[in-house]
Formats: C-alpha cells, sequence, structure tokens
C-alpha cells in the first residue's frame, strides 16, 4: 500500500465532550489520517460543539463509524495499540509512541491498525486493554501526566506520519556554496573590516579566524555568501563615501 497512514483507525472509547471529539477530527487531518472510529460516546456528547471544533476537518466527523463496543470497532484490524497513562501489571509492557510507531507503520503497509484511547476521565479498563496488541504510554511530567484526549491523538498520529515517511523537507533552493566562494568572501570582509577601522593589520588574523567560527556553525548556500559579500561590498562604498551632514547643505546654500 503506497500510504499506510489510510489504514490507521483512531478508535474514541466512550468520549464525553464534543469539542474533544472535533479536536480528535483534525488532529487527525492534520496528519493525514482519515478513519475515526468512535465506540459508544457519551449520551449527552455535544455534537454541535464537535462540528465548531472540527473546523476544517468536519469530513472526518461525518464519516466516522460508531460500534457499541472496542470488540466491533478493532474486528478487522491487524494490529491494536492502546493508550493508557497508568501503571500496573497489566500495562507493563508499554512503549512511547516513538518506539511502537515503525513497527504499526509497517503493519499498516498490509493490514489495518488502530489506535485506541480511552474515556477523558477513565481511560481505558484492563478488560480493553486486553484487546490491543501493543500499549502506548506518552512520556511525561510525573506531576500530572494525563493528557488531553486530542492532545494524546494528535502525539500519537504525529509520530505514525513521520514513521510513514510522509513528511519530505522542501530543501535550500540554492546549493551550499563552495569553498572557492566562501573564501573569496572572506578575503572581501578582511578588506572592508580593515578599510572602516573595525581591526588593525596586527589583529587581522585573529578577528578573522573568530568571524570564520561565527559563519561555520552552520551551511552557507550561494544565496547566503552572495548576500554577505554584498553587505561587505556596501559597507566599504559607505566608508568611503559619507552622507553630507544637513547643516553643511544649509551652510552651503547660505553662502
Amino acid at each position: 500500500m503506497a500510504n499506510p497512514l489510510r489504514n490507521i483507525r483512531i478508535v474514541l472509547v466512550r468520549p464525553i465532550y464534543g469539542g474533544n471529539l472535533g479536536a480528535v477530527c483534525r488532529a487527525m487531518k492534520n496528519m493525514g489520517i482519515y478513519d475515526l472510529a468512535v465506540v459508544s460516546p457519551h449520551p449527552e456528547l455535544d455534537m454541535s460543539e464537535a462540528r465548531q471544533r472540527a473546523y476544517h476537518a468536519g469530513d472526518i466527523l461525518e464519516k466516522r463509524h460508531q460500534y457499541e463496543s472496542l470488540a466491533a470497532a478493532v474486528a478487522d484490524c491487524a494490529l491494536v495499540a492502546g493508550t493508557s497513562a497508568r501503571g500496573g501489571l497489566y500495562r507493563a509492557h508499554a512503549r512511547a509512541p516513538r518506539e511502537w510507531a515503525p513497527r504499526l507503520i509497517e503493519a499498516a503497509s498490509a493490514n489495518r491498525v488502530a489506535l485506541v484511547f480511552g474515556t477523558e476521565d477513565k481511560g481505558l479498563s484492563n478488560e480493553e486493554l486486553a484487546l490491543c496488541t501493543q500499549i502506548i504510554r506518552i512520556p511525561s511530567s510525573r506531576a500530572y501526566s494525563s493528557l488531553n484526549l486530542s492532545h494524546a491523538v494528535i502525539i500519537c498520529c504525529y509520530e505514525m506520519f513521520l514513521a510513514a515517511g510522509r513528511y519530505r523537507h522542501a530543501g535550500e533552493k540554492s546549493p551550499e556554496a563552495a569553498c572557492e566562494l566562501r573564501e573569496r568572501m572572506f578575503a572581501m570582509w578582511r578588506e572592508t573590516l580593515l578599510e572602516i577601522g573595525f581591526m588593525k593589520d596586527d589583529k587581522a588574523r585573529h578577528m578573522m579566524m573568530g568571524l570564520r567560527r561565527v559563519l561555520s556553525r552552520g551551511p552557507l548556500s550561494e544565496n547566503d555568501v552572495q548576500i554577505l559579500m554584498g553587505i561587505a561590498r556596501q559597507a566599504r562604498w559607505a566608508a568611503n563615501n559619507p552622507p553630507v551632514r544637513r547643516e553643511r547643505r544649509k551652510s552651503s546654500e547660505g553662502d
């Protein structure tokens, strides 16, 4: 399958708040995941709030599938990863989303995979976790380890998105500057700094080594070097062409 994210299903068990449901839809769409299953939502869940919070992800909300049980929601899934903030004997093998993501994406290349999130106030029960083949625990501060439902969803979806290789950095359009171009730039800056009086001949070597160190902390593209050379060129021109003071101009006009 070209895009394994199409085989990822987000399962919400007994969600209480419409705002969280809508925010989950938005989080899913941010990360290219569209299959949403809802298990026994709270009877007073506010769907108008859900639609408002879904924003541009209303299509995911409207196409959600609803089930009476978690077993039914994951019946066609090869792997089922349940999330839990709590510890205990049955949760001791939990791993962070980043650790499980490659395994889940590998499975999603050929099979449907579920990420299961429990109700906002109690999470998943031991019986529900028993249906899960993996357990995810999102690393967080011990002072308050429980995450908001939509926050937990986007963290897990983000790790799936990265593991699926869907993100491609655009990269620098201008190629990295060659050594010869960089040396021309440093030579120009040396002449400029001497000419404007920033340094003297006896300190030039030391100062230029410092400048090289500053400009070598990251890659320099050809465009970067051209800009720096343009600044040096303009600085030399300005040093040799000081602006005429207004008072002098007025004095000349009075004469």
